[in-house]
């Protein structure tokens, strides 16, 4: 487990973004990303009947789509207890393998880092 108030402020704000995203919108995920001009993008779980896409999924291709060249850092809020490789993928497609991955529980509590690579 990580110590959420030892985190970066800047990371500590993508973690609270992606949980708020969750519970604002009664999904089971929620995430943000933080792109290389320290904008922020806000997703939560997307499912439709002909499309699926976890929230870390959709903050990636909401960054993208709104023009971001690259990922500082990306945050989960979940009940899972890893993340999920397709996840890192999309994280490591745009922001490159060494780009951190907080995993948050539902109460806000960074339980691991890992990078997308």
């Amino acid at each position: 487990m990580t110590d959420s108030s030892a985190l970066d402020p800047e990371d500590r704000k993508i973690v609270t973004l992606a949980r708020s995203a969750r519970a604002r919108n009664g999904v089971p995920e929620g995430a943000a990303v933080r792109d290389e001009t320290g904008r922020t993008y806000v997703a939560g779980t997307v499912e439709l009947t002909s499309l699926r896409l976890s929230a870390l999924q959709t903050a990636v291709a909401m960054a993208v789509a709104s023009g971001a060249k690259s990922l500082e850092a990306a945050a989960v809020v979940s009940e899972a207890e890893a993340v999920a490789d397709a996840d890192r993928a999309a994280v490591r497609d745009l922001g490159g393998p060494g780009t951190p991955v907080l995993l948050a529980g539902l109460d806000g509590v960074v339980r691991r880092t890992v990078t997308a690579g």
